[in-house]
Order: structure tokens, then C-alpha cells, then sequence
């Protein structure tokens, strides 16, 4: 499972997904549009307006990210969902957009902002829900040029992309099966003397053979810069007796996957032994401990619990875990809920998050085990099958 391979042979026998999750359809956009429009309604906004980035591909495909230019999507009850958007991509919008929409463009020199503040004039809006994710400064530009009142839309479009369909869960599930034949191909690869910066290079090679468009990010460490939770800047050789983590994804119609393993290179330390079965424990743990209906910060505590028993932490302190145990994942890597302590959002059947209560000792290793879950109605189901050992990165 660890060495005795080449990049050239992993690669050659790597090739295009066989089944491909199929893509949304517009059916399902403009149902979330619908819920979204209730959910404006409930907190007594008559519009929301949604900035480019992961929440207007969420709702019409348009896979664009934000930039100084206003691209936004106005939704107002019982019209067409209006895309603010430069003259010049029209083209471009329209072959993206999976949905029907009432396009208003602007030219270089003018306002785009104008077009929001008239579109909400003429549906006579009082109050308007802002994506959380709109620069501040063309929230600031449209609370001056607007009578209606700015409210926060995060629990509008949380509201929507927390709780993901079978159809979202189709496209993580590929997304996440494709990054683990690839952190597999990868342990094979290894050999003393190899570089970080080459097996970062392979895995993104390796993901574009399946069909993605490469790794979405990559995080290669060897020995002591395993004890750092996003690494260490370098280019490190492989040594017997290290530890290797490796932390990557891709995307699959915009849906990430996001998986770590830590593993042995030759023999490591009975330290290493201990700590890496306490994070599999630890792991264990907090997806045992997924309820429908308990909060998110229950799941933390969970794994918490585990090392703390073991005399690690407590809290945050070292060496013990870092961070939380887990994110939301879908169209965003890192997106709500969060499995930390004060996320008391309920937990339910369709969220999506990592399980990753990384254990580091300063200065000489740290241990990630990383997979996802999803709630189902009676607890949690694993996207990938977490590793099996030390030296067996992966179930047979």
C-alpha cells in the first residue's frame, strides 16, 4: 500500500470516472429558489439578492467567482430571478445559466449598483436580504442609494445549502471516491528522497485522469511538518521513519471533496503509534456521536472527550486539537455548520461535513485522519471509509 510504484505506473492505470454523478437539473435550482423566497419571506425580506461566488451557482449554475465587478442575482417574489451582470459577459452568462433570468448588463463606466436600487424601486422592496459574501463596499454603495433596509440573507441561503439533495450528495459522493484513489496511488508512489513538491505535482495530474479539472488544493508533509496543521512552506524529502500526511481535494461540478490521511513511511515511534490510535478514536467518536436534532458543537465535544480522557488538551492547548473538529462541505470547502463548541445548529438528515479532530505534538508530528459524513435519520453515513491503521492508509 506504501512505495513500490512509480508516478508513470499509478498514472497509466488511473482513467475518465465510469459513472459520473448526473449534474443538477433546473428543476431543482428553481425549487431552491422557491425556498429561498419563503425563507426571505419569513424573516420579512421581499428580495435577496445573492453575490457571485458558490450561492449564485447554488441557485442558476453560473459557476463565476466574485471580482471587482458587480455580477448578483436579485430574487423577487413572483418574477424572473434578475442577473446583474458586465455588458460584455452576456455571452458568456447566458451559456452558463441553467435557469431563465431577466438580464441587465452594464457598460465599464456606469453603476452597477443603479441596477439593483432600480430593480428594487420598481417591486416597491422595503427590505432586502445581502449575501454575506458581497464586498462591504457595494453593500455600503446600495444602502445609500436605496430606501429599503439591508438585513443579513446568511440564514436565507444557509437556510438552503446546508441541507444538501440526493443529487448533491451523487456529486460528493464521486468527488470524494475519486480523491481517495488518488491519495491511494499516491502512498504507492512514495520512496526515500522523494519531494513534497513532486507528489503535490502527481496528485493533480492524478486527479485530471479521473476527469476533474486537477486537485482543488493540495497539502504535502513529511516528519515534523506534519505537527502543523496547514504545513509548512518548503520543499521537504522523504525520510524512513516519517510521517506522511497528505491533505486534498477536487471538484465535481462545483462539490468538493477534502481528505486527509497520516500514515508511517518505514517504522515510526511508539509515540506515533499511540496518538495515531487515539485520533482514530477520537474520530470514531464524533461520528458516533451524530444524533439528528442534537447540535453541531455536541460532535466536538464528542471527540474532545476521547483525548481529553487520554490526558490531551484540554480546549485548545498542546498538544491536543487545534482547531474544531469538522466543517460544513458542498459547493464551498469550508461553508456552514461547524462541529465546534457555540455551532448549536441542529444536525440534519442532508448536512455534509469533515470529521477531523487532528492531534498535534509541537515540534514533532501531528496526526489528521480526515473523511466525510452525512446525516442520515438515524445517524451518520461515511462518504469514504476512514483508514485502517498506521501503515494501512486504506481499507482493502
Amino acid at each position: 500500500m506504501i512505495g513500490g510504484s512509480t508516478a508513470q505506473v499509478e498514472l497509466d492505470r488511473l482513467h475518465p470516472w465510469a459513472e459520473s454523478a448526473a449534474p443538477i437539473a433546473a428543476d431543482e435550482r428553481l425549487a431552491r429558489i422557491a425556498k429561498a423566497q419563503a425563507l426571505a419571506d419569513g424573516i420579512g425580506a421581499q428580495a435577496l439578492l445573492v453575490n457571485a461566488g458558490a450561492s449564485l451557482r447554488y441557485f442558476s449554475a453560473v459557476p463565476w467567482g466574485q471580482s471587482e465587478r458587480l455580477v448578483a442575482m436579485l430574487l423577487l417574489p413572483g418574477r424572473e430571478p434578475i442577473i446583474i451582470c458586465p455588458h460584455f459577459e452576456i455571452g458568456t452568462l447566458e451559456a452558463d445559466l441553467a435557469i431563465a433570468a431577466d438580464i441587465r448588463s452594464w457598460q465599464e463606466d456606469e453603476d452597477p449598483v443603479a441596477l439593483v436600487v432600480d430593480a428594487l424601486a420598481e417591486a416597491g422592496v422595503r427590505t432586502v436580504a445581502v449575501d454575506p459574501e458581497l464586498p462591504f463596499h457595494f453593500a455600503e454603495r446600495l444602502r445609500a442609494a436605496t430606501s429599503a433596509v439591508l438585513v443579513d440573507a446568511t440564514p436565507i441561503i444557509s437556510g438552503c445549502r446546508m441541507v444538501k439533495s440526493a443529487a448533491e450528495l451523487a456529486l460528493m459522493q464521486q468527488a470524494k471516491a475519486m480523491t481517495l484513489s488518488v491519495h491511494a496511488a499516491a502512498a504507492r508512489i512514495l520512496r526515500p528522497g522523494i519531494r513534497a513538491s513532486e507528489v503535490t505535482r502527481f496528485i493533480d495530474e492524478a486527479h485530471r485522469r479521473q476527469g476533474a479539472k486537477g486537485s482543488s488544493f493540495c497539502i504535502v508533509q513529511f516528519g515534523e511538518a506534519t505537527a502543523y496543521p496547514h504545513g509548512l512552506p518548503g520543499d521537504r524529502a522523504l525520510e524512513e521513519g516519517q510521517l506522511v500526511l497528505i491533505d486534498t481535494g477536487c471538484t465535481i461540478q462545483g462539490y468538493h471533496s477534502d481528505i486527509t490521511r497520516t500514515y508511517a513511511f518505514g517504522a515510526v515511534d511508539d509515540q506515533a503509534r499511540d496518538i495515531w490510535a487515539l485520533e482514530k478514536a477520537a474520530q470514531q467518536a464524533a461520528f458516533d456521536a451524530v444524533v439528528p436534532g442534537a447540535p453541531c458543537e455536541s460532535v466536538d465535544a464528542a471527540a474532545r472527550a476521547v483525548l481529553e480522557k487520554a490526558g490531551l488538551g484540554p480546549d485548545y492547548r498542546l498538544p491536543g486539537l487545534p482547531h474544531r473538529t469538522g466543517h460544513g462541505i458542498g459547493l464551498s470547502i469550508h461553508e456552514p455548520a461547524y462541529l465546534v463548541r457555540g455551532d448549536k445548529t441542529p444536525l440534519a438528515p442532508g448536512m455534509c461535513f469533515s470529521n477531523e479532530p487532528m492531534i498535534v505534538v509541537p515540534q514533532r508530528f501531528g496526526i489528521r485522519l480526515e473523511d466525510h459524513f452525512h446525516v442520515t435519520e438515524s445517524g451518520a453515513q461515511w462518504f469514504t471509509q476512514p483508514q485502517v491503521a498506521i501503515d494501512r492508509p486504506f481499507a482493502e
